[in-house]
């Protein structure tokens, strides 16, 4: 499946659609009832435009824009990317020195300096915004637990556990710094349910869970979070992030997420020189590699196609028109 995100102003960030690769399955389990998606979804998401930078003001203008202008189309998602959590935010992300707004149950709450009214409140009132348009509120996840957590050794909601005893201090995401890795045990489980509460509790309809399918592919995560995600009786879809995501685990993927990556990031180039950025022209070759899976309700993704204008602070390169 192929994201899709349009640069529509100066002042509007990109929006993505998915498209589909269509197939013949259903589960008929109740958490898959939960991952499945009629359609693949569609809507707008910060990071092309904004890097890690968004800010709750800029996030309901996207949002206004698209209910004006789309969702008579079907476009419904309205999705935070990276580090929404970052007080101190540069563009690319991935910062050494980032700031941090936790809780003291060692989960991520927004940047109050960028979402102001998440305070005492997390997201909830900005995915009420957004509900109140008509529209679904989706936010980017990393894997894992915040070092910082870990190193407080806050206790987990819910639960007798500790961060500690959650934490794999030996994994960590490759390129992202904010987290370490979760143990699968009994710790790790009741961390990933703690912060599902936390985001169905919010009003949450997305959730984009990054360097968790490819970088490796982190089987035990995608489960537990899957598995979170199903106990709190909201409908969540669960999109995995980045790709390329194996092949050979494409009956794992579909049983336990809505959609998953198949390729790097692209961007406004046509083709790729490198691992990262991919080009367009060279997607289809992958997306031909996953046409004959079968599927109905689960779909890989091929990523966010970056057309219009990519600013005011792109997640790659200067301020610019798309080059595609």
């Amino acid at each position: 499946m192929i994201s899709v995100r349009f640069g529509i102003s100066r002042h509007i960030g990109a929006l993505l659609v998915l498209l589909v690769l269509w197939s013949a399955q259903r589960s008929s389990s109740a958490q898959q009832a939960d991952l499945e998606a009629a359609t693949p979804p569609m809507g707008w998401n910060s990071w092309d435009s904004y890097g890690t930078t968004v800010n709750e003001t800029q996030v309901k203008a996207n949002a206004d824009w698209m209910a004006r202008n789309l969702k008579a189309f079907g476009w419904q998602y309205v999705v935070v990317d990276m580090e929404w959590f970052v007080t101190n935010p540069v563009p690319e992300g991935n910062a050494k020195d980032s700031l941090y707004s936790v809780d003291a149950n060692g989960r991520y709450t927004p940047a109050p300096n960028r979402f102001p009214s998440s305070v005492g409140a997390g997201f909830k009132p900005l995915a009420d915004y957004v509900h109140s348009l008509g529209l679904k509120f989706g936010i980017h996840i990393l894997q894992g637990i915040p070092r910082e957590a870990v190193k407080r050794n806050d206790a987990i909601e819910g639960s007798t556990f500790h961060a500690a005893g959650a934490a794999n201090t030996s994994g960590t995401c490759r390129w992202n710094f904010d987290n370490y890795d979760v143990k699968n045990n009994a710790a790790g489980q009741a961390y990933y349910d703690s912060i599902a509460r936390l985001y169905a509790s919010w009003g949450v309809d997305l959730i984009k869970a990054d360097c968790i399918s490819f970088g490796p592919y982190k089987g035990d995560e995608i489960r537990m979070l899957s598995r979170a995600l199903g106990k709190t009786g909201r409908r969540i879809v669960l999109s995995l992030s980045p790709g390329p995501a194996p092949l050979e685990k494409q009956l794992e993927m579909r049983r336990y997420a809505t959609q998953w990556r198949i390729s790097n990031d692209i961007w406004d180039v046509w083709h790729s020189t490198a691992f990262y950025p991919q080009g367009l022209n060279d997607q289809f070759v992958k997306v031909a590699a996953w046409a004959s899976d079968p599927r109905m309700g689960h779909y890989p993704d091929a990523d966010m196609l970056p057309l219009g204008y990519l600013g005011p602070v792109p997640g790659w390169g200067v301020v610019r028109q798309t080059r595609l």
